[in-house]
């Protein structure tokens, strides 16, 4: 049988594991000069705005939350279609989340049904880009200019996308990314926030430290609620190589995503019944590959028969609205129909730097086998 071939592997070269060695045998291990060499390297590409790192992508999200002032009281829309952790940490700071059904071509959040959701209550809008691709940035910021909201991106998957030739986190509001381990590019665990100005910044830092101070040798105040939320120097090491590798992965990537359209053709989506994702080759960071199966086919049937042969397939992801946590806040099935259809059927196919065209072709041949059976 044929080597395993997973939907994602991380791609840590020589150099960054060399550079990770370093780091631990200097005795500076927690956030130290690699953090700030890699906020500032990240500035640097998003246009010299500011950038702070975190653990991880979810709570960055929460603390721009509540730099925005946001909570008790407040409603923030946002898509059932992402992890959880997007409605979750709108609940953590005692907003109430507020869903809007999805785009049944790009699956991300359909910004008709946002402007349709908006009440006096509604303070701001966390947008998903699934998969890598972004909303309609132009008409989304007009729409939050419109009613005077905040916007919390959520670009976890986003990082080496663009719109209208100018990356994601180069422009905008607050701006939310994940570097978890298969993300394009990993810290193994972690996350960065980039921001509008340096009183958001130095109150993010707050947040990210147990809300601490720091003033001469043993000046310490603390003046809000903070967390521990701070990057180790080993993950900003991993972060530096792999930061300088993401035009090549994210190149790579949308090479292998045009040989997916090649190989599947023109007559896959008639021939099987499955819906492909839009060939944007332009904005994409094709972070994932992601195919909605026909109704005929349950999702895990379908991974079940690609595992057997020796193919991994991811599932991102459930509408968050259906788990339990939710269905105790009043939601219920029928309320958000395209998210509950795509979610009940979509899958990730492999996509990661490594691959090569020849994985693509084994996949697809794979998959269209168990497909027209």
């Amino acid at each position: 049988m044929s080597e395993f071939l997973p939907f994602s592997r991380p791609s840590i070269d020589e150099a960054t594991i060399a550079s990770v060695a370093e780091t631990l045998r200097s005795g500076w291990i927690t956030s130290g000069p690699k953090v700030q060499e890699f906020e500032k390297q990240l500035s640097d590409y998003f246009g010299g705005r500011l950038v702070r790192t975190f653990n991880s992508g979810t709570c960055t999200m929460e603390i721009a939350l509540r730099i925005a002032g946001i909570g008790q009281g407040d409603e923030v829309i946002t898509t059932p279609i992402s992890w959880v952790a997007t409605a979750n940490v709108i609940l953590e700071i005692g907003a109430t989340p507020v869903f809007a059904d999805v785009d049944p071509v790009t699956r991300n959040i359909d910004l008709d049904k946002v402007e349709a959701a908006i009440t006096p209550r509604t303070k701001a809008i966390i947008p998903v880009y699934l998969a890598g691709k972004p909303v309609d940035m132009d008409r989304l910021y007009k729409i939050a200019a419109k009613h005077k909201l905040r916007l919390v991106e959520d670009a976890a998957q986003a990082i080496g996308s663009t719109w209208q030739g100018k990356p994601i986190g180069s422009f905008g509001d607050f701006v939310s990314f994940s570097f978890q381990a298969n993300k394009n590019i990993t810290t193994s665990e972690g996350g960065c926030l980039v921001l509008n100005n340096p009183e958001e910044a130095a109150l993010a830092e707050k947040y990210r430290l147990q809300g601490v101070t720091r003033s001469g040798y043993d000046g310490i105040e603390v003046d809000v609620l903070g967390g521990k939320f701070n990057m180790t120097d080993i993950a900003a090491a991993i972060g530096l190589g792999q930061f300088a590798q993401l035009n090549v992965i994210t190149a790579q990537r949308r090479k292998l995503a045009r040989h997916y359209f090649a190989t599947l053709g023109k007559d896959f989506e008639a021939q099987t019944g499955a819906q492909l994702p839009p060939a944007d080759f332009e904005n994409t960071n094709w972070h994932l590959f992601q195919i909605v199966l026909p109704e005929r086919i349950t999702r895990a049937d379908f991974m079940a028969r690609m595992k057997d042969k020796n193919i991994g397939i991811g599932y991102h992801y459930a509408p968050i609205h259906l788990f339990k946590l939710y269905r105790a806040l009043g939601f219920k099935e029928g309320m958000f129909p395209i998210a509950e259809r795509v979610g009940r059927q979509i899958v990730s196919l492999p996509m990661f730097a490594a691959m090569n065209e020849s994985d693509v072709e084994r996949m697809c041949a794979e998959m269209l086998a168990v497909l027209k059976n």
